[in-house]
């Protein structure tokens, strides 16, 4: 298992091999890696060039450290997006090959705040209506959703249950979202949403604030959808100008 050394430094070397040692089965997903001590001997380097390496393994992902425990390779994610696509829940998971499903968690309206009136450039009296739910793909909770829209531009007959706000809107509302404008933030494990989406503590969480606008550009749409980082990768295509 010793690495065979060439021209680059020592520690990618080593990321190197231990990828090629994932990818053919000799770490499994979710499976504990020998310690440092251990592993280091198996490498043929130092502890101190094997930490680098993990280090930079952490930072991408491709492991996981819990304290006190060991380090475990990291569950490759299974759904996979670019961000540059404006792309809605439901579709991400069904491109997986997976069942969408819902969990309806409250539905509250109300009279716009000062955020909102500048979001959805509406008047006092128009009220927004404010919908949290949990998505699930085959029963398993995955995204946890907050969206905020103007209650004007759901249809009469709207159910909480729908999968998809973005195909309500447009069967039913005839408002067609064309584009957003996101942001992405990075969480540690939260109080309130990792228990629901059955985190493990370790687990960090993508949130991907969005505002969607229509054909007309006008904003109808406000959403804050939480992902599980081990469940979901986001990727940006990014061209030379």
């Amino acid at each position: 298992m010793t690495i065979k050394t060439d021209n680059r430094h020592l520690y990618l070397q080593v990321i190197d091999r231990l990828k090629k040692d994932m990818e053919a089965g000799v770490f499994k997903e979710k499976e504990k890696l020998p310690s440092e001590f251990d592993l280091s001997k198996q490498l043929g380097v130092s502890r101190a060039t094997l930490r680098e390496a993990l280090r930079i393994l952490e930072e991408d992902g491709v492991i996981i450290r819990r304290h006190g425990v060991g380090t475990f390779v990291n569950a490759k994610p299974v759904f996979e997006s670019g961000i540059e696509q404006l792309n809605s829940v439901t579709n991400m998971i069904l491109q997986a090959g997976m069942e969408p499903g819902t969990i309806f968690l409250s539905s509250t309206t109300q009279e716009p705040t000062e955020e909102d009136s500048k979001r959805f450039t509406c008047h006092e009296e128009e009220e927004i209506i404010t919908i949290e739910r949990v998505r699930t793909a085959n029963g398993e909770p995955v995204v946890y959703c907050i969206d905020k829209l103007p209650i004007k531009v759901l249809p009469r007959d709207f159910n909480h249950e729908d999968n998809s706000i973005f195909h309500v809107l447009e069967t039913q509302g005839n408002r067609r979202i064309t584009y957003a404008v996101a942001q992405i933030e990075p969480l540690g494990y939260h109080d309130k949403i990792s228990p629901i989406l059955e985190c493990e503590p370790e687990t960090a969480l993508l949130c991907l604030k969005q505002m969607h606008y229509d054909e007309m550009d006008e904003p109808i749409l406000y959403s804050m959808n939480y992902f599980k980082s081990d469940k979901f990768s986001f990727h940006v295509l990014r061209k030379r100008v």
